[in-house]
């Protein structure tokens, strides 16, 4: 099992034993603390206007900053994501979508993830949705 030193409230697990390694994200992620869940988040900016028409790298980087902003709502960072699930419209946008997520998560602090290619999201100018998950250290209960 190939784990991840840590020093905080995760602990990643990249190939645990019996498994391939993952190619850009953690097995398994664990950790003690408060349990944060994020919708999936579009590329609309702060009018709703979609960010990137037909441009799957700058919905990415969008997306991504709006998850910055509702983590931090919740008092978290990207530090504290332990899962990540995207939805994209064709799996030809997954690098953009890593690129983006590469921008704001370290290679050595991935977490789980899942991606589904769907048919539709709910409108028809949006590529991508992603959604989070997160554990945040409880006061006194470690972090770095």
């Amino acid at each position: 099992m190939t784990t991840t030193p840590e020093r905080s409230h995760l602990t990643r697990v990249h190939a645990p034993e019996g498994v391939s390694p993952g190619t850009g994200y953690s097995h398994v992620v664990w950790g003690t603390g408060r349990f944060v869940a994020v919708s999936g988040q579009c590329a609309f900016d702060e009018r709703g206007e979609v960010v990137g028409e037909g441009d799957a790298a700058a919905q990415a980087r969008q997306v991504f900053e709006n998850l910055r902003r509702c983590l931090a709502a919740a008092g978290a960072t990207f530090d504290d994501v332990v899962k990540l699930t995207y939805f994209v419209t064709d799996v030809a946008h997954l690098p953009a979508v890593r690129a983006a997520r590469d921008a704001v998560i370290p290679a050595d602090r991935l977490p789980a993830s899942s991606a589904v290619q769907v048919a539709a999201l709910f409108r028809p100018d949006l590529l991508l949705e992603v959604e989070a998950f997160a554990v945040v250290p409880v006061a006194g209960a470690g972090g770095n």
